[in-house]
């Protein structure tokens, strides 16, 4: 039994180590801002998350230990309750011997008590031959008395360690008990601490990617039925033909966009180069389009069941009906295959760019080349793969790599791209207004361009962010449109001084790799990643100036 009582000091000290470990685990509060102070809130968030992501990890490597170390546990009170209903077993075994064995017991008892009475040790003698016969039964009988003296202290030490076996049994079925009792509130409290963090990591997340599309209009778009026209403030021949000598621009390759699947102007450019709608979807899906029976119906959100093939693919809206036919009849099928899952699962299939866009006033009177893709390619889609597509990725996509004339990046990559190639005025454009459109809102500026102080402004942002544990006063110089508490340029500089900032911008050299920008250098000397200049840039570049790119930072920065 000691093993038993080993194994069960054992449990307590695990268990009494996990109650240490969640009573270390605490939350921060934040700090009260302003409802609509998006750059306190979002200073706020970062500087939570920041403390918090790092220990969270550790948390969790911490949590699957003691999940392990309670399934040991577990199989260790599961083996001991085996051993216990044994040991419980044998005692029943052991209480019906000793049972059979007291009715012998108290024979023997009697039988002694009698011996002791009546015998008298002479008459042997008396009775017997001779002598030698008298000694042989004189200590024959001494013999058996022995043995039942013996008989009787077994018994006696076997009732008392029976006792105590069973006083020990029902301790440690009472203990095991507990233990069960505690294993169980356990593993429901662990449970409740790792929902409970996650649950707390994922509702900051959620809430700085909704003030993150506040600020910056963050969202994943398609072309549209009709070509929209680019900024030329916006553009590189903008920026290098009207802006003051010495100014700087950041230029995102790509836009909003997941990257995945097909780049719709880099299918216009594949198509205005001679390549047929077939290989234009062999290239972003992996796949050449099959026949399937797509007849009948689709759910449409708003609208009801509609005709699959005849009215519903004719008002997708996703592509200027003026582009190359081959273009159109690669979108056609993608459009296809992409509806095809909810026709066939019975879905209802949304109008908006959250599935794809589809106009009742386009199906009600189609362009003829619009009608001309659908038809030619009708049953067409392709098997096993979701067709996203985005209108801009910027040259790369995660699914493929480079969408360019020889399938490789470096050196005047850009320039051989088949999005340049097609005419998108998103494939290298300075995003400073709040949405795609021109026209939307531009808090107060009229270009992208930044002066030397200004860039130098966020070269510091970036070296006190990279440096410190966060700063809530890191936020758009532009109060008009975010409020807060912004450092002006020299207190950011004075703060920045002690990690190697500077008061000028002079010179910027950047470094490009598969789809990412991986190093920004200023002045020579300064060196920031992508992400570390792309995350200062979003937080306090003057109002909408944006870096668009979602989960990915894939940039260049030019000097006029």
């Amino acid at each position: 039994m000691k093993k038993y009582f080993t194994d069960i000091l054992l449990i307590f000290i695990l268990f009494f180590s996990f109650f240490l470990f969640l009573k270390s685990v605490g939350f921060i509060s934040a700090q009260s801002c302003a409802p609509d102070a998006w750059d306190c809130q979002l200073a706020e968030i970062q500087r939570e998350m920041d403390a918090r992501l790092p220990a969270h990890e550790k948390n969790k490597e911490d949590l699957a230990g003691l999940r392990t170390q309670i399934t040991e546990i577990s199989k260790k009170i599961t083996n001991i309750q085996s051993q216990l209903k044994k040991f419980e077993s044998d005692i029943v075994s052991r209480e019906e011997e000793l049972a059979y064995t007291r009715k012998i017991f108290e024979e023997k008892t009697v039988n002694q008590y009698k011996s002791l009475r009546l015998y008298d040790p002479i008459l042997p003698f008396l009775s017997s031959d001779n002598a030698s016969t008298a000694f042989r039964e004189l200590t024959f009988r001494q013999k058996a008395a022995d043995e039942d003296r013996k008989l009787m202290e077994e018994y006696a030490n076997d009732l008392s360690k029976l006792k105590e076996d069973k006083d020990t049994l029902e301790k440690s079925k009472s203990s095991l008990a507990s233990l069960q009792k505690q294993v169980s509130d356990k593993e429901k409290t662990l449970a409740g601490e790792v929902d409970k963090v996650e649950t707390y990591i994922s509702s900051l997340s959620a809430k700085q990617e909704s003030i993150l599309a506040a600020k910056s209009g963050s969202f994943i778009a398609s072309v549209g039925d009709s070509d929209l026209a680019d900024d030329y403030y916006a553009s590189i021949k903008g920026f290098r033909e009207a802006a003051p000598s010495g100014y700087f621009a950041v230029f995102s390759f790509g836009a909003y966009t997941h990257r995945k699947g097909m780049s719709q102007y880099g299918a216009r450019g594949r198509a205005n180069n001679g390549q047929n709608y077939s290989s234009i979807l062999n290239v972003y899906y992996g796949k050449t389009p099959v026949k399937k029976d797509t007849g009948g119906t689709i759910s449409v959100e708003g609208y009801g069941n509609l005709d699959f093939e005849s009215y519903y693919l004719l008002g997708i809206a996703e592509m200027p009906s003026s582009w190359h036919i081959d273009a159109l009849k690669a979108q056609a099928v993608a459009a296809r295959t992409y509806a095809y899952r909810y026709k066939v699962e019975g879905k209802t299939i949304c109008v908006d760019e959250g599935c794809q866009v589809f106009r009742k006033s386009k199906a009600d009177s189609p362009p003829s080349s619009w009608r001309q893709a659908v038809e030619e390619t009708r049953g067409e889609v392709l098997e096993d793969v979701v067709t996203y597509y985005s209108s801009t990725t910027g040259g790369y996509i995660s699914t493929m790599g480079w969408d360019t004339t020889d399938g490789s990046g470096g050196g005047s990559f850009l320039d051989k791209t088949y999005e340049k190639i097609g005419g998108s005025p998103w494939v290298y454009k300075a995003w400073y207004t709040e949405g795609y459109s021109p026209s939307s809102a531009k808090c107060g500026r009229s270009n992208p361009w930044l002066t030397s102080t200004e860039l130098a402004d966020i070269v510091n942002a970036a070296l006190v962010l990279k440096n410190t544990d966060g700063d809530d006063r890191i936020s758009p110089v532009t109060t008009s449109c975010w409020g807060g508490n912004p450092y002006s340029h020299d207190e950011l500089r004075n703060v920045a001084a002690s990690y190697g900032g500077t008061g000028s911008a002079n010179s910027v050299s950047v470094q490009q790799g598969n789809g990412t920008t991986s190093t920004v250098t200023i002045n020579g000397s300064i060196s920031l990643s992508g992400d570390e200049f792309k995350q200062a840039f979003n937080l306090r570049a003057p109002g909408y100036l944006m870096i668009p790119q979602k989960g990915f930072a894939f940039f260049n920065i030019e000097k006029k």
